[in-house]
């Protein structure tokens, strides 16, 4: 097995663990706060699969599946095309609220492209240098890693949220 299998798998698991946190809520649900300064489903999930359209695009040096493939305008946020939630006060984690149907196609669009891709990846080309000037080194794989921690713990929390939803 090889370090794209490896990452592969990660992924997938990222997937496992992400429909489960969003099917069947209504809107509301996810859009629910815990309180003002916390994070909705909704936010965690679009900012989620921001954040691995941005990597992944700026990586193969593709326009993001958000702007490309009309997420943006699907979304209809009123955010800059090129926002992915970093540094989002609460004022701006409440406006990005969807239903289920969009998170989840929208996160499958971004999953599909970057499973692909990684298909086509060898150890070297995983191992290539991104900046050598911080230590270690960033390659492509450890950037994909911090993609896959960041994702995996904001799944962690949309399902925290989903469950004090349903207690409520």
């Amino acid at each position: 097995m090889g370090k794209a299998d490896l990452l592969i798998d990660q992924f997938e698991r990222l997937r496992d663990a992400l429909y489960p946190a969003v099917n069947a809520l209504s809107y509301d649900e996810l859009a629910y706060r815990p309180d003002e300064q916390s994070n909705s489903i909704s936010w965690l999930v679009w900012h989620l699969t921001r954040v691995q359209d941005q990597v992944v695009s700026s990586l193969i040096g593709q326009e993001p599946i958000w702007t490309a493939n009309g997420w943006f305008d699907r979304f209809a946020l009123t955010l800059d095309p090129a926002d992915t939630g970093i540094g989002h006060d609460s004022v701006t984690v409440g406006k990005v609220t969807s239903t289920a149907e969009p998170l989840l196609d929208y996160f499958e669009d971004v999953h599909q492209r970057t499973v692909g891709w990684l298909r086509s990846l060898d150890d070297a080309a995983l191992s290539k240098v991104l900046d050598d000037t911080s230590e270690p080194p960033v390659t492509v794989e450890s950037k994909l890693d911090l993609v896959i921690t960041d994702d995996l713990q904001h799944v962690g929390q949309a399902a925290y949220v989903r469950g004090l939803v349903q207690r409520r």
